[in-house]
């Protein structure tokens, strides 16, 4: 196992994570309070898609900083993250991975299923021999953070349909 962070360190939340591996940039503006997904149709479709395949599970587990689309009780504990598309699994996975790391610390094990359902598709992820893994990206969203200005950002496909379009490219 790698360093492992202080429980008390772990202040970011999954979204950060998830954003690491989307987009550097947009990771800063959101770590400085700017939000703008609450307008973006495409969060308000996944929203939504959410409700009305998993409207019956409680929803949004908050523990500490980490907040989770919703935990099923089994032998153990299963952590269940609702996802649109597989066009950003990368970014999925580590945010699974971050929360899996994060309830281990609290001396919880547990798995977690990455949901797909427009794709009617599901990812078990396990946490095993993949810490120093989330550690490299806390690190990384720790620097991010620290900076005094956004990174620069980089030109994608998936740009167009950003919340923070604007913030970058207008």
């Amino acid at each position: 196992m790698g360093s492992e962070y202080p429980l008390n360190e772990l202040l970011i939340g999954g979204t950060e994570i998830n954003y690491l591996f989307i987009c550097p940039t947009k990771l800063w503006y959101f770590s400085r309070g700017i939000t703008m997904e609450q307008e973006n149709e495409w969060v308000d479709l996944g929203r939504f898609l959410h409700e009305r395949r998993y409207g019956s599970e409680e929803k949004e587990v908050q523990i500490g900083s980490i907040k989770i689309d919703f935990i099923r009780r089994k032998d153990y504990i299963e952590v269940h993250e609702v996802k649109l598309g597989k066009s950003m699994e990368k970014a999925h996975e580590m945010q699974a991975l971050y929360y899996l790391y994060y309830i281990k610390r609290l001396g919880i094990g547990a798995k977690a299923v990455l949901h797909y359902p427009k794709l009617n598709e599901t990812k078990v992820i396990t946490l095993d021999g993949r810490e120093e893994e989330v550690e490299a990206a806390i690190r990384e969203v720790q620097r991010i953070k620290s900076l005094l200005t956004p990174p620069e950002p980089v030109k994608s496909k998936r740009c167009k349909k950003c919340a923070y379009y604007e913030l970058c490219w207008v």
